[in-house]
């Protein structure tokens, strides 16, 4: 399985980015190979709009089936749910925490967005 994971950079040992359209990176965790691979969000950092409906398009385009994220505003909410990618928050901690607390079903999984569009 692939779990995506909104970041501050690159690495497990960073954090857990709590924007989601406009997070710095999307670290993606395969289960299967215990590896990461981080992809840079740049494009959407500044977008005047748009930037959580293409962050969710991007996300899906990594094939993830689980999105880890602090929040997650209406929009990226509607094409994450339409893609079938399952939406759960973490606090800020590293992305090898959130997933360990994934794992460990410590993570809750939202079914409408938690955040009005353009939350900073």
């Amino acid at each position: 399985m692939k779990i995506a994971l909104s970041a501050t950079g690159k690495n497990n040992t960073d954090m857990v980015d709590q924007r989601f359209g406009r997070a710095a990176f999307f670290v993606v965790y395969d289960t299967e190979t215990d590896s990461f691979t981080a992809f840079d969000n740049e494009q959407n950092l500044n977008a005047a709009q748009g930037a959580g409906i293409q962050s969710a398009q991007n996300v899906v385009k990594t094939g993830a089936e689980v999105i880890i994220t602090g929040h997650t505003g209406p929009k990226a909410f509607k094409v994450l749910e339409a893609a079938g990618v399952l939406i759960y928050l973490a606090p800020s901690v590293s992305l090898s925490e959130a997933i360990e607390k994934f794992k460990k079903g410590e993570l809750t999984k939202i079914d409408n967005a938690d955040v009005e569009g353009h939350w900073v």
